[in-house]
């Protein structure tokens, strides 16, 4: 369950973490009215969940409360990456001398919780990670122990942060624990001119299994990130709308996960995560490609299954029978593996759909997939 950034936001300063004053409005008229209230010049941020608002147009500075009504009236009702503004904040704007990135976030694998900080924030983290790794720390968090002054002045010394920020991140940490949250970011993270520590924007994603200890977010907190996700929910698939270009769908959240990896690996971006558990029926398979594939940015789709207790055979029926019910339109890669892997391959030859290929690994089927979305 991921919250808006004006409810982490409010949960940063339940927890003692100072932030601009700002509010949340519907109403373009409204706007004007807060944008007086906070002292006239005012930034005016869409709320949606989703990265990417400023580079959309979702993030303007408004001079005047004149200016912040007609720039609310332009972003209300934008779609930025299938994600339709319903409300937008308003805060006050800050003086900043350094942006830095902080995040607390569950590492699965690991079995722990990892702190990932840079010196560098207020861009996008992946792009700094990936050219300059060095100016990233990541140091796992020991959930006994948690984050306390002395680890909190271990990540920002690692970071490059200033001592200020110690504060900070046993602050965040409290948060992550108190919420029973799996991440905690806040990008930025900045100093001001007074060397003042504040935390501009926050991105907060709730344990879905702690929902019956969250029920304060109720519907607003609880609604689906994307249409996508909201129609897959309907048909009670786990599917994840992520910005990519391949369809991602497999059996089991580590298979699905470690295939996002390997076809990210092969220089695409995956487009979602579909987990269809032990249930690959043909109603399954209808389901989860319908889906995918009302996604319009996907180019290609990679089903990548491991018959254990659901047999490859049972798969491949399931696919088979999915073709009959869903116009495939998008090119399908197949790697089935494991118990019957065999005869499902067969099952798929003989079915011999034109836009169906096969695979007999995994690396194989992801730089397959990842080739045809580069070329479709």
């Amino acid at each position: 369950m991921d919250l808006y950034e004006h409810q982490a936001r409010g949960l940063f300063a339940e927890y003692g973490i100072v932030v601009p004053n700002a509010e949340v409005t519907a109403a373009p008229k409204e706007a004007r009215e807060i944008a007086r209230r906070l002292g006239g010049r005012v930034v005016v941020k869409a709320q949606v969940k989703t990265g990417g608002r400023g580079k959309a147009g979702g993030v303007k500075l408004a001079a005047d409360p004149a200016a912040a009504e007609l720039t609310a009236r332009q972003i209300l009702g934008m779609d930025i990456k299938g994600h339709t503004v319903g409300n937008v904040m308003l805060a006050q704007p800050v003086d900043i001398e350094a942006e830095f990135y902080v995040a607390y976030v569950l590492d699965r694998a690991a079995g722990r919780f990892l702190a990932i900080a840079s010196a560098e924030g207020g861009m996008d983290i992946e792009e700094v990670a990936a050219s300059r790794p060095e100016a990233v720390a990541r140091i796992h968090i020991d959930p006994d122990e948690g984050v306390t002054s002395a680890k909190a002045a271990e990540i920002a010394d690692a970071a490059g942060l200033p001592p200020q920020t110690v504060d900070v991140l046993v602050r965040l940490w409290r948060v992550l624990v108190g919420e029973d949250a799996v991440l905690v970011e806040v990008n930025p993270l900045v100093r001001t001119a007074r060397g003042q520590i504040l935390a501009l924007d926050g991105k907060i994603t709730l344990d879905d299994n702690a929902r019956f200890r969250q029920a304060r977010w109720g519907a607003e907190g609880a609604a689906h990130d994307h249409p996508l996700e909201e129609a897959a929910a309907a048909k009670g698939l786990n599917y994840v709308k992520l910005d990519g270009e391949v369809g991602i769908i497999g059996n089991g959240a580590g298979l699905v996960m470690s295939t996002l990896d390997v076809v990210a690996g092969c220089g695409a971006r995956p487009a979602n995560f579909l987990d269809i558990g032990g249930g690959a029926s043909a109603r399954v398979m209808a389901d989860g490609l319908s889906v995918i594939l009302s996604d319009p940015g996907v180019k290609s789709v990679f089903v990548n299954v491991f018959g254990g207790i659901t047999a490859c055979d049972a798969v491949a029926d399931g696919i088979v029978q999915a073709l009959d019910a869903v116009e495939l339109t998008k090119p399908l890669v197949v790697r089935l593996d494991g118990n019957n892997a065999v005869r499902g391959r067969a099952i798929l030859d003989e079915r011999a759909h034109p836009l169906v290929q096969q695979a007999t690994t995994m690396d194989g089927a992801a730089r397959r997939a990842a080739r045809l979305a580069n070329t479709t």
